[in-house]
């Protein structure tokens, strides 16, 4: 399998990270096994609507979920939404499953759960099954991300 666009992204990085290549996962428990890791360790890039034409990236750990009004109030906000498959597709260059910062068509703003700060987390790669494998707080720095409590545990 060639390269992809989040795989070259973290090259050009100059971070040390790991690709892992897996099927179909079931269940975060599964892809975390997979992977060799923790299903907190997963860490999900969803992408937000904050306007028209103006997104964002929320990096959320596996086993938690965003919360809404702690992330408007962190973005001064009075309401936000996620895009329809199709329009994250178009705003980032990837399909929902394997949406992440790195090689996104367009480099938009990125929020980083606070939980994730001194972690190895794990990251989509551009591709269904791929996977990067990387410090936390190299993905924080090279993608400028503010870092904010923004989920609450996974109900």
């Amino acid at each position: 399998m060639s390269e992809t666009r989040a795989i070259e992204a973290l090259r050009q990085a100059e971070i040390a990270f790991t690709i892992t290549r897996h099927g179909p996962a079931k269940s975060l428990a599964e892809a975390a096994a997979m992977r060799g890791i923790d299903p907190r360790q997963i860490v999900k890039t969803l992408v937000v609507r904050r306007a028209d034409d103006d997104y964002l990236f929320v990096l959320v750990p596996g086993d938690r979920e965003i919360s809404w009004p702690k992330l408007r109030g962190l973005l001064g906000v009075g309401r936000l939404s996620m895009p329809p498959a199709a329009t994250a597709f178009a705003v980032t260059g990837y399909e929902r499953g394997t949406i992440t910062p790195f090689g996104s068509t367009t480099a938009w703003p990125v929020v980083a759960d606070s939980s994730i700060v001194g972690q190895t987390i794990s990251l989509g790669a551009g591709a269904h099954g791929v996977a990067a494998t990387l410090a936390a707080d190299d993905a924080i720095r090279v993608l400028s991300a503010t870092v904010a409590d923004v989920t609450t545990p996974q109900a």
